[in-house]
């Protein structure tokens, strides 16, 4: 393993993430800020505990009441006055409908004076829940879409319509009053109706379009869950102003701040890489073995999420399948890695964030017996990059604007 390559690349990511903390976002959106009459704040995602922490900082009014929802263990300490919700991620449990549920209820019969403060993330969809349907077949068609291979626009088109608090429900629910919405985005080009299936913004798909995406990967659906998908979700909501306050692409630049300072002249691909995740690693490890042998110091950086489609039962998530997958397109290069990085700081159902490999990993997985081939048609990432010291575990971050992709090159 090339030590130094490994360094800069994690100091690049790292450095990347710190950027995007969501507390300086949320604190210049609220900056200022005034409300006429009682302020609910809710918070949901995986960003939720920091970005609720920021807001209570800021404000110049006192809160009401309010609660936090975000993913188990990504509570580090109580939040004011604050009631906080620990519910499963990427799939809705028991304490995600409790936590949908408290928010209804706080939001019931409010004045038109009154400001719902809602602090939205990436991972609310799973996070923040009432189901129209029972809860064990909401469970059942997410993980059909989780298998499949459909993308996070795919996916939250069908949650919205299986959920009373999702595709703009929720605002609809808080009317009479103002909902002031601030966002951290983890969907490509930031559209607002998608980030955790748009509670509070008027839904831009439509029931065409969620039986086609259910035709499309041939789901499982009970006669109550495809009439949900036949009900039009609100398209124009009066009561809303929303606002991106962070983003992949701004990961991406800080990313690539952080190369230009370790001396890499920096090449940004594109900040919506949405394709299958085995797929971008071949593509990336490609790149890198083009411009290997021109000796100059080169980052190549992209930003997006990524799709697998699960062939197997192994372990792993999305960064680290794209980071294996790279490894045999850098064999034997001895100036050259990629590292991948989920900015929440996990990566599936693992406790890593991504992966790292460079022209040495092939050999050594080859040397441990362990068959890139089969490994990827198990899905089993994770095993494999460990046995290599190849995982990058951070922890949760406290933020998600999606993942971060970087190739470099030492001269």
């Amino acid at each position: 393993m090339n030590r130094k390559l490994r360094i800069d690349a994690e100091k690049a990511a790292y450095t990347a993430i710190n950027a995007v903390m969501p507390e300086g976002a949320v604190r210049r959106a609220l900056l200022g800020k005034r409300f006429p009459g009682r302020v609910f704040l809710i918070a949901a995602g995986k960003a939720a505990p920091r970005m609720a922490a920021a807001a209570l900082s800021v404000l110049t009014v006192p809160v009401t009441d309010g609660l936090v929802i975000s993913k188990y263990g990504h509570f580090d300490e109580p939040i004011g006055s604050l009631r906080c919700f620990e519910a499963g991620h990427p799939v809705p449990d028991e304490n995600s409908v409790l936590a949908g549920e408290a928010a209804l209820k706080l939001t019931e019969d409010l004045r038109e004076d009154d400001t719902v403060l809602f602090l939205l993330s990436g991972g609310g969809s799973a996070l923040f829940e009432k189901p129209l349907i029972p809860l064990p077949e909401l469970q059942d068609i997410t993980n059909q879409l989780l298998a499949c291979g459909a993308d996070i626009v795919e996916i939250n088109t069908i949650r919205k319509r299986l959920s009373a608090v999702k595709g703009g429900k929720f605002a609809a629910h808080c009317a009479p009053a103002r909902v002031e919405a601030v966002f951290l985005s983890d969907i490509l080009g930031d559209p607002l109706d998608m980030i955790a299936s748009g509670p509070v913004n008027p839904d831009t798909a439509t029931c065409a379009d969620a039986l086609s995406i259910a035709a499309k990967y041939g789901l499982r659906l009970s006669p109550e869950a495809e009439a949900c998908l036949r009900i039009e979700t609100p398209k124009e909501l009066g009561n809303v102003h929303a606002q991106v306050v962070g983003s992949v692409r701004e990961l991406c630049h800080a990313a690539g701040e952080a190369c230009e300072r370790l001396g890499y002249e920096t090449v940004f691909l594109t900040d919506r890489l949405d394709c299958e995740a085995r797929e971008a690693g071949r593509f990336l490890s490609a790149v890198l073995r083009s411009h290997a042998s021109e000796g100059k110091k080169l980052a190549f950086l992209a930003g997006g999420e990524t799709v697998v489609h699960l062939t197997g039962k192994g372990m792993g998530g999305r960064n680290q399948e794209l980071a294996l997958a790279a490894s045999e397109g850098l064999r034997g290069l001895r100036n050259a890695c990629v590292i991948c990085v989920g900015s929440d700081g996990t990566d599936g159902p693992t406790d890593a964030a991504g992966g790292y490999v460079d022209g040495d990993t092939f050999d050594e997985l080859e040397g441990k017996e362990i068959s890139l081939h089969e490994t990827l048609q198990n899905n089993d990432a994770y095993h494999a990059l460990k046995a290599v010291d190849g995982l990058i575990v951070t922890g949760p971050t406290g933020t998600n604007v999606n993942d971060l992709y970087l190739g470099l090159v030492d001269g």
